[in-house]
């Protein structure tokens, strides 16, 4: 499993600050300033373990679920983060139309699909049918 988060800082941002917002979500991504963007890559099932906490805190299993596989191709999924909203430690997914752009959040894996149950399995009345182990991405 490969976690790559990619987000502009603007002239109106403090990096500092953008860096937060992402390592609310992702804690252990390593971020690179890369001309005006934050990049990162991580790899296995603990770059992601905040961000699947956070799916379930929030109740938002059955909306991420659906952004995945709306935005799944072959070995991957991608999904567009709300930067303000990252920053106080919440996930809130965009269409990219945020006014200081978007956290961009690409997962690959063998089997993407095996991934996204991981992260945000199928519910009933809101709660998880099955949970994945770590072992089984």
């Amino acid at each position: 499993m490969k976690l790559r988060v990619e987000t502009e800082v603007r002239p109106t941002e403090s990096r500092e600050k953008v860096e937060t917002a992402v390592r609310k979500i992702f804690p252990t991504v390593t971020l690179d300033l890369v001309g005006n963007s934050l990049m990162g890559e991580s790899v296995g099932a603990e770059a992601i373990s905040r961000f699947r906490q956070l799916l379930r805190q929030q109740g938002i299993l059955d909306a991420a679920r659906s952004v995945m596989f709306a935005n799944k191709s072959d070995n991957s999924t991608k999904l567009l983060l709300n930067k303000q909203v990252a920053f106080v430690g919440r996930v809130s997914f965009t269409d990219g139309e945020s006014p200081l752009g978007p956290i961009v959040v690409t997962l690959e894996a063998q089997d993407v699909e095996i991934l996204i149950d991981y992260l945000a399995p199928r519910t009933h009345e809101g709660k998880p049918i099955k949970e994945l182990t770590t072992l089984e991405i």
